[in-house]
């Protein structure tokens, strides 16, 4: 264990050294490069800001309006014979969405049913194996101005919705109900 302490005490100050002194040995102005950083840094942290607004606004009104709760209880009849539990719905939904918000989804869903039951189970393993596709695409595809996503987000989504379900297979197929 004081292995891995030391390494990571020392791994990415190393790094950082090696950039600086490779740099210099090719002769490139480190600091000017690192500075001229930064400055792009600020600008496409600016230019992100409307689209993180936007997102953030749309999953507010979402969740706030109960658009989310009728959804389930529409979902609910469709998933009950399969045997998915409806509690996951949420985290579903929402995790395309924030990364934050579903892991606030799958926190609650493990402190209610514990970390060893099928829906801690399934809601973390649809934690790891699914994507934040809206946000992904809203904040890479607006960095570089890309206004045309439909394909990506299709393709996305379909992954999302596609790992979903195979969480739910590959969970029941190894743990069980």
């Amino acid at each position: 264990m004081q292995i891995v302490q030391l390494i990571s005490l020392w791994l990415i100050p190393s790094i950082i050294a090696f950039v600086l002194l490779y740099g210099t040995y090719k002769r490139v102005p480190t600091y000017e490069a690192f500075v001229e950083g930064g400055k792009e840094g600020i600008q496409i942290a600016f230019s992100l800001i409307p689209y993180l607004v936007g997102m953030l606004v749309s999953i507010a009104i979402f969740r706030t309006s109960g658009a989310l709760d009728y959804f389930i209880q529409f979902v609910k009849p469709l998933v009950d014979p399969f045997g998915l539990p409806s509690e996951v719905i949420p985290l579903a939904i929402i995790r395309p969405i924030s990364g934050t918000a579903s892991l606030g989804i799958v926190t609650d869903l493990i402190a209610t049913y514990g970390p060893d039951s099928f829906i801690g189970r399934l809601a973390s393993t649809i934690q790891g194996s699914t994507e934040t596709t809206l946000y992904v695409l809203t904040v890479y595809f607006g960095a570089v101005g890309i206004r045309k996503m439909g394909d990506a987000l299709k393709v996305g989504l379909l992954a999302d919705a596609i790992s979903f379900i195979l969480s739910f297979f590959i969970v029941l197929l190894i743990f069980g109900r």
